[in-house]
């Protein structure tokens, strides 16, 4: 594990962070570490897309972003992609953020691992990989659903969304959240978070879907009531409510997803 910058070699850190978008799961791991850092917010344009000026600070014009000026350097580092960030600034400042990797005895011997580190590990990827793919044509459909088209052509498009809501993302959230209300209740050590008795960046990478999911999901608390609960203590974190808090502060409202 790399070693943390001493207190007076302390990189300068820049979140560009986007509302509604997963750039505030980003934030609130930013809080959780309680590492300076200097934020600057943008709003979606009518069309619900990132502004153009996303793209001077990353080609793919995407958030988030977090730009690193290393001491002594005069060219940032810029990162992207959630896990990536996630996982880049818990090896310097948040290996607490990270399970236990082996056995007791074990270290360097493949196929003996934690629990709790394996399912780090999958979550980590999990989130963007298969769950959040889902939440984004769930996006999609509504918008077909609700699109702007003459009264004869509203049933045609009414019955696409319809079709894919039932022949594809019913069931498979179905699947998913039957996966992952299963993960909560066999959590390692009879732990609240997915990997454990502790919050780890897998929880904070989930934390974006399962937010989405309360309105996109079809499903509801009685249904998957770990679920819910689940969420409920990510948002009940201090760190969580500093950045919500201090969102509201800077751009005078706070929306977790589209």
């Amino acid at each position: 594990m790399a070693s943390a910058p001493t207190e007076n070699a302390q990189p300068k850190v820049t979140l560009h962070w986007l509302e509604a978008s997963r750039s505030h799961r980003i934030l609130w791991f930013l809080e959780e570490l309680g590492i300076p850092y200097e934020l600057k917010t943008y709003r979606r344009t009518k069309e619900s897309l990132a502004p153009p000026e996303l793209k001077e600070i990353h080609p793919l014009g995407k958030s988030p972003v977090v730009e690193l000026l290393a001491p002594g350097s005069t060219k940032p580092i810029v990162l992207a992609e959630s896990a990536a960030i996630v996982e880049y600034f818990s090896d310097y400042y948040g290996s607490w953020l990270v399970p236990k990797r082996y056995h007791d005895g074990k270290n360097g011997q493949i196929g003996e691992e934690t629990e709790s580190w394996l399912r780090y590990r999958m979550l980590m990827h999990y989130a963007e990989g298969s769950i959040m793919p889902l939440m984004l044509l769930s996006v999609i459909v509504k918008r077909i659903r609700n699109a702007p088209v003459w009264f004869f052509i509203k049933p045609i498009t009414a019955s696409v969304a319809s079709t894919v809501e039932a022949g594809f993302l019913t069931r498979n959230f179905k699947n998913h959240y039957d996966f992952l209300e299963g993960q909560l209740a066999t959590s390692p050590d009879g732990g609240k978070f997915l990997c454990g008795r502790d919050l780890t960046g897998a929880d904070i990478m989930l934390s974006f879907p399962l937010e989405a999911g309360q309105t996109r999901s079809g499903f509801t608390r009685e249904q998957y009531p770990k679920i819910w609960d689940y969420v409920d203590r990510l948002h009940d974190r201090q760190a969580y409510k500093r950045a919500t808090a201090k969102i509201i502060e800077v751009e005078g409202r706070f929306k977790a997803n589209l």
